[in-house]
């Protein structure tokens, strides 16, 4: 599903040289509830970034289902991304001025009877005509699933998906990757907190950029 092959991603500093990720070589099969954890800084939310096609490394190749991401022109990564990859934020980034359903059909937008299923599912029917500033934090980021999940991706990356929620809602987010999980998707979570560690099939540890 994902192979990381000996990736680094280092920056020139005035400082010197910082390396966010330092010969990574890593793994997660398809099915895989993969939670990633480590100190801040320690390149986990740049692990999802290269997973996701949207930052090429400075060495070492990334694969998803066979395919080198960084082979791929930017418009072909972006294509590759759209069908088989879902990402979920801490800071859910969601358009302001769209509804939740016309924030979740951005992903698919020939998909509007799976979205108003979907939107059900994940308790927002009463809330699908809502723009973002009337949501709350933990309406805001099932949103942002319903956005994920919406084109049924192969793989979902989730960057702190319960850093801004409470811990009911924490629980519910979690509980829906799950889901998705157990439906054949595979997951990615950064975290820093013990959210996902019930539901990890694997837990992958990062320090300075390297696994440990």
């Amino acid at each position: 599903m994902l192979i990381f092959d000996n990736v680094s991603k280092h920056y020139q500093t005035a400082d010197g040289v910082v390396k966010a990720l330092d010969g990574l070589n890593l793994t997660v099969d398809k099915g895989d509830f993969a939670v990633i954890k480590g100190p801040s800084g320690c390149g986990k939310s740049t692990l999802l970034l290269h997973a996701g096609g949207m930052l090429r490394p400075t060495e070492g190749t990334i694969s998803v289902n066979g395919q080198e991401l960084y082979q791929l022109s930017n418009r072909e990564r972006g294509e590759f991304r759209q069908k088989h990859v879902g990402f979920v934020f801490q800071m859910f980034h969601l358009l302001p001025y769209l509804t939740v359903r016309e924030n979740a059909l951005l992903a698919a937008p020939n998909r509007g009877t799976e979205a108003d299923a979907l939107i059900e599912r994940l308790g927002l029917a009463e809330r699908r005509h809502h723009l973002p500033s009337a949501l709350s934090a933990g309406e805001k980021q099932r949103t942002a699933i319903a956005r994920a999940l919406l084109p049924e991706p192969d793989l979902i990356l989730a960057d702190e998906p319960t850093g801004n929620l409470d811990p009911e809602n924490a629980a519910l987010v979690m509980q829906y990757l799950r889901d998705y999980q157990a439906s054949g998707g595979t997951v990615i979570v950064v975290t820093h907190g013990t959210d996902g560690n019930q539901f990890a099939t694997r837990s992958i540890q990062l320090k300075a950029g390297a696994q440990i």
